[in-house]
C-alpha cells in the first residue's frame, strides 16, 4: 500500500513547523494505521505497521503465533494453515507476519488515521511544549500581552505557546496593553488535558531576584548574595544582601551609580520601590538594618516570647519606620522572619528658660 509522496511532504512539513522529529511523525502514523487496520477488520489483531517515510510505502502484518489447536483465530495460525502458505519451517510457537493488502483499506485508512493523525500530533506538541517549560519553572522570561479582558489576562511566550496571568500574581494598578511585552516569572507549569497550562507572575520576589542577576554584575557573578527577598507587588520590596568581597559594598553595587541599575529595575516593576539592605547573622542587627529607611535608636528582644522584638525609633522616624498602612514594618517583619513591635523614644532634653520660669511661676 502507497500514501502517496505528497501526503509524506506534508506531513514532513507539519513535522518541521512544529518542531516534531520526523520519527515521532512515523510512530504516530503506524499507530493510526494501526487503530484504522483493526476497526477495517472488525477483530482483536495483532497488528504491525511499517511505513517508508522515504518511499510512502505501507506495509501491514497480522502477527499470528503458531498453535496445534486453534483457539483465537485473530492471533493464532494452526502448523498446518501456517506450511499451507508457505512457511514449511514453523514450529509450534513461531510467531508468523502475515503481510495483508485488502483493497478497500486504502481509502478507509486514509479517513480513519486522518483524526487520529492530527491527535497523535497535538498530543506530541503538547507534550514537547511541556518538556521545553517545565525545565523552566523558577525562570524569567519576556512575553507578550496577547489577551487581557474580562480578568482574563494571556501571556504569549513564543509563537505557538501561551500563559496564564492569574490576578494574584498581577501588580495592583498595572495595565496589560496587548502588544505590550513585559518579564514574567514562570510559576508553574502543569500537564493538563487539553495541553500544558503555563502560570506566570509579575509579583513573585523570584522575578526581582532575577531582574537583579540581570542588571547588577555582581549579583549575576556571585560576589553579591541575596539572602531573601518581600515583596508587596508594584509597591515596595525588601532585598537582603551580604557580600563574599570585603571591597564590595554590597548596597552600592546594586544601587549603581546615581541609583541608575536600582532605577532600572523598579522601573520593569511599574515604580516599585526597593530598599536594599545589609543580612546579618546577628538577628538584631538584621531587625535594625530592615526597618531601613527609618533609622533604628535601639532594637531589645522581648524575653516571654520567641522571635520577637521591641524597636524604638525617635519622633520623627515613627511614620517612616512603620511605613504607609504598616507597610515598612510588616515587610520587614516578612524579611527576618521576627515579629516587630515599633515603638517611640521619648527624647531627653535639657530644661529650657521658660520651664524654669514656669517652675517658679508655679512655686510662688
Amino acid at each position: 500500500m502507497q500514501l502517496g509522496r505528497d501526503f509524506i511532504r506534508a506531513l514532513s512539513q507539519i513535522a518541521k513547523d512544529r518542531n516534531l522529529s520526523q520519527d515521532l511523525i512515523v510512530l504516530s502514523l503506524e499507530a493510526a494505521l494501526i487503530s484504522a487496520y483493526k476497526k477495517y477488520q472488525g477483530g482483536n489483531q495483532d497488528v504491525e505497521v511499517l511505513i517508508d517515510f522515504e518511499t510512502g510505502n505501507v506495509v501491514v502484518n497480522e502477527l499470528r503465533t503458531v498453535v496445534e489447536a486453534l483457539e483465537s483465530p485473530d492471533t493464532e495460525i494452526t502448523l498446518e494453515d501456517a506450511k499451507r502458505l508457505g512457511y514449511g519451517d514453523a514450529a509450534v510457537g513461531d510467531v508468523l507476519r502475515l503481510e495483508k493488502n485488502p483493497g478497500d483499506f486504502g481509502r478507509i485508512a486514509a479517513q480513519t488515521a486522518r483524526q487520529v493523525i492530527i491527535q497523535r500530533l497535538k498530543d506530541a506538541e503538547r507534550q514537547v511544549i511541556y518538556d521545553e517549560f517545565s525545565d523552566k519553572v523558577g525562570e524569567m522570561m519576556t512575553g507578550v500581552i496577547f489577551k487581557s479582558e474580562n480578568d482574563q489576562v494571556l501571556v504569549r511566550l513564543n509563537e505557538r505557546t501561551e500563559a496564564i496571568l492569574p490576578r494574584k500574581e498581577r501588580i495592583p494598578g498595572e495595565k496589560y496593553v496587548p502588544g505590550e511585552f513585559m518579564k514574567f516569572y514562570v510559576l508553574d507549569v502543569r500537564q493538563m488535558t487539553r495541553g500544558p497550562r503555563i502560570v506566570v507572575s509579575r509579583t513573585h520576589p523570584g522575578l526581582l531576584r532575577k531582574l537583579m542577576e540581570l542588571e547588577i554584575p555582581e549579583v549575576q557573578d556571585g560576589v553579591i548574595e541575596i539572602r531573601n527577598i518581600v515583596r508587596e507587588g508594584g509597591a515596595r520590596a525588601k532585598v537582603a544582601l551580604v557580600t563574599l568581597d570585603a571591597n564590595v559594598d554590597p548596597v552600592g553595587a546594586c544601587v549603581g551609580n546615581a541609583g541608575a541599575r536600582i532605577k532600572a529595575i523598579s522601573k520593569e516593576l511599574m515604580g516599585e520601590k526597593i530598599d536594599v539592605i545589609i543580612w546579618s547573622n546577628d538577628p538584631l542587627v538584621y531587625i535594625r538594618n530592615s526597618l531601613s529607611p527609618a533609622k533604628v535608636a535601639k532594637v531589645e528582644p522581648v524575653l516571654d516570647q520567641e522571635h520577637a522584638v521591641q524597636v524604638y525609633v525617635y519622633p520623627d522616624q515613627l511614620s517612616l519606620a512603620i511605613g504607609k498602612a504598616g507597610q515598612n514594618v510588616r515587610l520587614a517583619a516578612r524579611l527576618t522572619g521576627w515579629k516587630i513591635d515599633i515603638n517611640a523614644l521619648e527624647v531627653e532634653r535639657m530644661p529650657t528658660l521658660q520651664d524654669i520660669f514656669h517652675d517658679i511661676v508655679e512655686a510662688e
